[in-house]
């Protein structure tokens, strides 16, 4: 229970909720989470929702609200438009729109958009972890990765984000593990060891060999026939394959780059990690979670000064 705070910061996904009550000394007061995303804050009333959590930790009714995240959907609480990119992060909070007929001050920040015909990309939550990751990052170019369901490369210059792309990786994965024939290769295994060699491997031939993704990706399932691969090292290779695809373009257009910041947690960031640095590449991992708070931190102290 806590009854001070300097703001509350939500980030707010499709299918997750998460508020953090924040002291003047960036201090955590009172944490919440839950399954209330944007879908479900959609039938209930994301004003409800956010309500019930501010009461279960008695935040005072003055207390100040910066969110991130699917809120601001066009299917959301109000859309927060995108700022086009090139940009620089510290336009973020300066663009932050606010909810209109509520008893408190609440901003919801922007995602960042690329408008370029032949890349067109956007985001939305990721540019508030983007934001808290720069502050782990000195003057100079940057390529940071932020793994997910749909992960983002960010090229960043200078606390400028110059471009970006995004890999629908984690979909992919999930789509191709429970709807293909892969099904029934990975059906007994949950779970595998990052640092297993079946995915390493993977990941080294499918960023090889590109153009024979698919192949490799069906190759899965003739080694189980053949080999008796065992499910779990199925499961190994067909995430290794796709995440070796996702290097591979992702370092397609980066130029030369001999380091990634890797902005993840868990055991999807263990496991990005491993494949990074199966490619010989430098790696300095900020957690997401820190990441984000730190984002809506700065954002939140850009708006409201103490």
């Amino acid at each position: 229970m806590t009854t001070a705070g300097y703001y509350a910061a939500v980030d707010w996904g499709t299918s997750s909720f998460r508020l953090w009550i924040i002291g003047e000394d960036g201090a955590v007061l009172a944490e919440r989470r839950s399954a209330e995303g944007m879908t479900t804050a959609a039938k209930t009333g994301f004003h409800t929702i956010l309500d019930g959590h501010l009461a279960a930790v008695s935040a005072p009714a003055h207390l100040p609200i910066i969110i991130c995240g699917m809120a601001g959907a066009r299917q959301g609480w109000k859309e927060a438009g995108y700022i086009e990119t090139p940009a620089a992060l510290a336009e973020i909070a300066g663009r932050a729109t606010a909810i209109p007929d509520v008893d408190r001050d609440i901003r919801i920040l922007p995602g960042l958009a690329q408008r370029d015909r032949r890349h067109p990309d956007v985001m939305r939550g990721e540019e508030t972890q983007l934001l808290g990751a720069a502050a782990h990052l000195g003057a100079g170019s940057h390529l940071v990765c932020m793994p997910g369901t749909h992960s983002k490369w960010v090229r960043l210059a200078d606390d400028r984000v110059e471009g970006f792309s995004t890999f629908m990786t984690g979909e992919l994965f999930d789509t191709i593990a429970r709807h293909t024939i892969l099904s029934h290769a990975v059906a007994e295994a949950d779970t595998f060891a990052a640092g297993s060699a079946a995915f390493t491997d993977a990941v080294s031939r499918t960023r090889e060999n590109p153009a024979l993704a698919t192949n490799l990706l069906f190759s899965v399932r003739a080694g189980q026939l053949l080999h008796g691969t065992a499910a779990a090292d199925a499961r190994a290779q067909l995430s290794g394959t796709l995440i070796g695809l996702e290097i591979a373009g992702a370092l397609a257009g980066s130029g030369s780059v001999d380091g990634v910041c890797l902005v993840g947690s868990g055991g999807l960031g263990t496991l990005y990690r491993t494949a990074l640095e199966s490619q010989g590449l430098n790696v300095r991992a900020v957690d997401a979670d820190e990441a984000v708070r730190a984002g809506l931190s700065a954002a939140a102290r850009a708006i409201w000064p103490l």
